[in-house]
């Protein structure tokens, strides 16, 4: 009997997950709708030859960036990516840099925003 209340209790606990789950689009869709937008840093800035465009948006007291990597670097053809939840000394920090400023934007966001990849489809 126990086993079957576990297992009952574990596929409502699935199904509920997976119904809240969102698909990527539709979550920076509504980031950048219903956020408030924070400040970006442009390819011109960033001189990167893979990121092109890094925005940061605050909803609900947290940082959300969307970043649009290109497909390569010889290309104008990117493609967007969500992350969240981004502590804002990581955002101050990817965009300011550190006193010295001896390291490149893609270092950075390989240090301070990667491992935030939003968990959506």
């Amino acid at each position: 009997m126990k086993k079957i209340v576990f297992f009952i209790l574990f596929g409502l606990a699935s199904f509920t997950s997976n119904a809240q789950d969102m698909s990527c689009t539709e979550l920076m869709e509504f980031i950048e709708d219903e956020g408030s937008y924070y400040s970006n840093v442009s390819n011109f800035t960033m001189n990167s030859s893979w990121l092109y465009k890094v925005t940061c948006y605050s909803y609900d007291y947290k940082y959300y960036v969307i970043a649009e990597i290109k497909e390569n670097e010889y290309s104008y053809s990117t493609k967007k990516y969500v992350f969240c939840n981004i502590p804002y000394s990581n955002w101050r920090d990817f965009k300011n840099g550190d006193i010295f400023n001896k390291s490149t934007h893609g270092e950075r966001f390989h240090k301070y925003i990667k491992d935030y990849l939003c968990n959506c489809y």
